[in-house]
């Protein structure tokens, strides 16, 4: 007796179970926007008010610091920013402006253990990193403290790196860089106060040295705002040897027209 109808018997079970599974998943949790709640058709996706909310950051932008130009002058060009304080770490990209819909999806992960978000969040980091992380020997996370870890359960940066070493196929190494500060929330502090906060806040975990040394790294977190924090954490991979830090994070913070 042939084994083919057991087979397609069981596909169809299968295929049955797996689409029960989704219609109870759906109402027991619609499909909502991530940006503003309504009801929306698939999980992941935006009513259309908050997709044109959404500003993505696209060329032309400054090649160290990923700041848009509201004009195009020209490829390779800085901005004044960066020319005037240059970063420790070698360039940062960011998918959005932190604003809007993309801060409430930053808040929603970040505040309202939205995990389920981070796939997609990463996926548009992904594509705003170029070919920076395809060519990269690793991605970490900003690490959080253990007791601010143990408080919140899940570190949001942690969630965005690894769904972006599952996509691109890179290393993800989130016990390479620790924090060893116990500092204060950066929400609310000058910028200033910020670079206190987190000085000499991060280092390289025992045992460790081998990922950093001589490697290009990209280090992820959710929001760039001062930089005081991605600024630190470069900082100890650079002294423990790193050739190239490309940070890489969802949103940025832009005060004004650059």
């Amino acid at each position: 007796m042939s084994a083919e109808p057991s087979a397609n018997a069981l596909r169809l079970v299968t295929s049955f179970a797996a689409g029960w599974t989704r219609w109870l998943g759906d109402l027991v949790y619609p499909p909502i926007c991530p940006g503003c709640g309504v009801r929306t058709g698939a999980h992941g996706g935006f009513c259309p008010s908050c997709w044109r909310e959404i500003r993505f950051i696209e060329r032309p932008y400054c090649e160290v610091l990923g700041l848009p130009f509201s004009y195009d002058p020209g490829p390779g060009m800085l901005s004044a920013q960066a020319i005037a304080d240059p970063p420790v770490f070698d360039r940062l990209r960011s998918a959005a402006i932190f604003e809007g819909a993309a801060r409430h999806l930053v808040h929603a992960l970040k505040y309202r253990d939205r995990t389920d978000l981070a796939p997609m969040m990463a996926g548009w980091m992904l594509r705003a990193a170029e070919t920076h992380v395809a060519n990269s020997d690793g991605i970490l996370p900003v690490p959080l403290h253990r007791s601010r870890f143990a408080f919140r359960k899940f570190n949001q940066a942690a969630e965005l790196g690894r769904h972006l070493a599952e996509k691109s196929g890179r290393p993800f190494l989130p016990s390479t860089l620790l924090r060893v500060k116990r500092t204060s929330r950066q929400v609310g502090l000058s910028a200033r106060a910020r670079e206190d906060n987190v000085r000499a806040a991060f280092r390289i975990a025992p045992g460790h040295e081998a990922d950093v040394f001589g490697k290009r790294l990209v280090l992820v977190d959710d929001v760039y705002t001062t930089g005081a924090t991605v600024s630190a954490a470069t900082r100890a991979l650079r002294q423990a040897g790193a050739a190239e830090v490309t940070v890489l994070t969802f949103a940025m913070a832009v005060s004004g027209p650059i």
